[in-house]
């Protein structure tokens, strides 16, 4: 008879990881929809004023 298989047993979970890449999600600048909304902006602005 054969010996029975080992069964393997995965590694723990780091917690750290999670909360890691929690804190460096997001975008550090603004999306191109909103810069061609303020540059539209800044441009009726100068239009108004002349």
């Amino acid at each position: 008879m054969k010996p029975p298989l080992k069964r393997r047993v995965p590694k723990p979970r780091n917690p750290f990881v999670a909360l890691a890449l929690a804190r460096k999600a997001g975008q550090h600048e603004k999306s191109a929809r909103a810069r061609r909304q303020a540059e539209k902006q800044a441009l009726k602005k100068r239009l108004e004023e002349q």
